[in-house]
């Protein structure tokens, strides 16, 4: 993605970045005068045209960076600047207090090698030793670039502030209030989930997870909210809450928040006194360090996702401060953090306004995709009655079929293909995102109680993690490094198979996961409803965004454009789920995991599957039901071992 950033001219500051990066960019005894200002400004370097400048920033939940690159446009002179953002996107979290050097140096692996300059700031980086060791860390891997490393909060102010005075209050999933006035900084909150961050969505969470318990306990009724949250969690009842919960990380409580604004939002009195409890908490830090400040009408910036996705905590916000503060000017923030670790990085003391765009090139690849066509058979679908509305998709099926029989030569070889792997000691890996990502976890997800095969056989990985099973994670599946890093995670290796599903053909987490699985030796495959990935565009139209030396097998369902147009969850996704059954049940007979058309390898953890045990030995042993109930419970429910004692008669 290319972003084009334009800077207006101002004598005052030239494009400058820190020269020496243990220095805390707001603490330097050394100032210049900016807008009327006196800012502190450390020692600085005049930034090049074309160098490449990378913004980092992590926090408890993800790592969000950004590749930058300044240029003098022609016939402007050296202090205006236009920066084109040359690549972005989000890893794992990076926090320099619960991450293992080791785990940053493997999470920064994934980052832009090919730089000049480098700001990386993170949470938990607060003191002249955390900088040096994150320096170190960086060094590591960028040898010959200039860093600049500190805390989150920096690139905070950085990205709300520049040079400015003000305060910054950030909600995400956890909290923090930073404040500046001149060379004096002033902090509230921001202690970590355990002890502090009241007002970030974790917090809102915890808070509203243990008002439905409460109110179990004092009352023995559910709360309207207790359905939503197990709704959202795909949960039935509070047993399971509270198990999940102790498995839950910070992050995955967190995404819990929007499921408090929605009911806030649609009239929960509870949840509101919530929302409005976690925004009076904010209010007070923010009076508290703009009295340390000794500011009256300060500027306040809001940041992170709270107050991105919600403007009903804005409007709580505001409607607080402004009691005790009425002359404050308060702001969403138009930058985001790790922005402003790439401003920190080149110093740019100007006003930057940020305009994405998607490149001519990527918009071409991506209206060609036969699943973002229109369906003519579909155009009036709103004009249609139920009854006109249920043939049309009945019809459309047919299309399903008919795509599956076309690859039936392709699928074939991927039943090979995984069953040796498996039989070698490997794993088999489906990769996908939003629905493509949901059907490949359920595929994996049913192999185990099917077949008897442990969990780590057969693994589903979707793009944003477990939350993305039940929510939508927007953004998750742009980031290529992403998918890579999920391979790392997983310790591919040779025998391995991964199986990247993408309608598109085009999904970049999926691709990234599938480059570096091949990478490491293992065997990949792409399945896909796009004929264009498979090689076989008409003349002018955009080709696969892979590599074709990257794939071992391309798997194309040409099922035709989608009734809704773009909405892959119907056809593409059926015919995507057909598939992974062929596949993963094809593999399975393979391995010897099937008798006749009976599953003799099943898992009796409930009464309808053991009834299912017991139907099998009937079958194979020509007994009545109770003999053959009698022998599974002589075997201790084994259904392996009374096949085995079969084969040998």
């Amino acid at each position: 993605m290319l972003t084009t950033i334009r800077r207006r001219k101002i004598s005052a500051i030239r494009t400058v970045i820190v020269g020496q990066a243990h220095r805390l960019p707001f603490s330097s005894s050394k100032h210049k005068e900016t807008r009327g200002r006196r800012c502190a400004c450390p020692t600085i370097h005049i930034v090049k045209p074309g160098e490449r400048i990378l913004g980092v920033e992590g926090g408890g939940t993800k790592t969000a960076w950004v590749l930058v690159e300044p240029v003098v446009p022609t016939g402007r002179d050296d202090a205006a600047w236009e920066f084109h953002v040359i690549d972005q996107g989000k890893l794992p979290p990076s926090n320099l207090r619960l991450t293992t050097p080791e785990r940053l140096r493997q999470i920064f692996t994934e980052l832009p090698t090919e730089i000049d300059r480098a700001g990386v700031f993170l949470a938990g980086c607060g003191t002249e030793e955390d900088r040096r060791l994150l320096k170190e860390i960086c060094l590591g891997i960028w040898p010959k670039a200039r860093i600049v490393t500190g805390s989150d909060r920096q690139s905070g102010l950085a990205a709300a502030l520049e040079h400015g005075d003000g305060i910054v209050v950030n909600a995400g999933s956890g909290s923090s209030v930073t404040g500046r006035r001149g060379d004096h900084i002033e902090r509230a909150g921001g202690w970590g989930h355990i002890l502090g961050d009241a007002g970030g969505g974790y917090s809102l969470s915890i808070q509203a997870l243990r008002l439905i318990l409460r109110e179990h306990d004092l009352h023995r009724c559910a709360i309207e909210f207790t359905a939503k949250v197990l709704h959202a969690l795909s949960l039935n009842n509070l047993d399971e809450l509270v198990r999940w919960v102790r498995r839950a990380n910070k992050m995955e409580i967190a995404m819990l928040a929007p499921v408090v604004f929605d009911a806030a939002t649609a009239g929960d009195p509870r949840m509101m006194e919530i929302i409005e409890k976690g925004a009076r908490v904010l209010c007070e830090y923010t009076e508290a360090v703009a009295s340390r400040l000794h500011v009256l009408a300060p500027k306040v910036a809001l940041i992170g996702g709270l107050f991105y996705r919600d403007s009903i905590y804005t409007h709580a916000f505001r409607r607080k401060l402004k009691k005790n503060l009425p002359d404050a000017r308060v702001a969403i923030a138009e930058r985001a953090p790790e922005l402003g670790a790439a401003w920190l990085a080149a110093e740019a003391g100007e006003h930057a306004a940020f305009h994405p765009q998607p490149s001519q090139t990527q918009i071409d690849s991506l209206a060609a995709a036969l699943t973002e066509q229109r369906n003519p058979r579909s155009e009036n679908l709103e004009k249609m009655s139920a009854r006109e509305l249920v043939q049309v998709f009945v019809e459309e099926e047919k299309f399903v079929q008919a795509a599956l029989g076309a690859a039936a030569a392709e699928l074939t070889k991927a039943v090979e293909i995984v069953a040796e792997s498996l039989r070698n000691g490997g794993r088999l890996f489906y990769v996908g995102a939003g629905s493509s990502g949901r059907i490949g976890v359920l595929d994996a997800s049913e192999i185990p109680p099917t077949f008897g095969a442990p969990r780590e056989l057969v693994q589903g990985v979707i793009a944003g993690g477990v939350t993305a099973l039940s929510r939508s994670a927007e953004g998750a599946e742009d980031d290529e490094t992403a998918g890579a890093l999920a391979m790392d995670e997983r310790r591919i290796k040779n025998p391995d198979v991964v199986i990247g599903i993408s309608a598109s053909g085009r999904t970049p987490f999926v691709l990234g996961a599938l480059a570096r699985a091949k990478q490491l030796s293992a065997k990949t495959v792409l399945l896909t409803c796009n004929p264009t990935v498979a090689g076989d565009a008409d003349a002018g139209q955009p080709r696969s965004p892979i590599a074709a030396t990257v794939l071992d097998l391309v798997i194309t369902l040409a099922v035709g454009p989608e009734i809704l147009t773009g909405s892959t969850r119907l056809k593409a996704g059926t015919a995507t789920k057909v598939a992974l059954n062929i596949i993963s049940t094809g593999a399975m007979i393979a391995l010897g995991k099937v008798r006749g058309n009976l599953m003799v390898d099943l898992h009796t953890t409930s009464t309808k599957l053991r009834d299912r045990a017991v139907r099998v030995v009937a079958e194979l042993t020509q007994c009545d039901y109770s003999s053959a109930r009698e022998k599974l419970e002589t075997s201790g429910w084994n259904l392996r071992k009374i096949i085995r004692e079969i084969d040998k008669k």
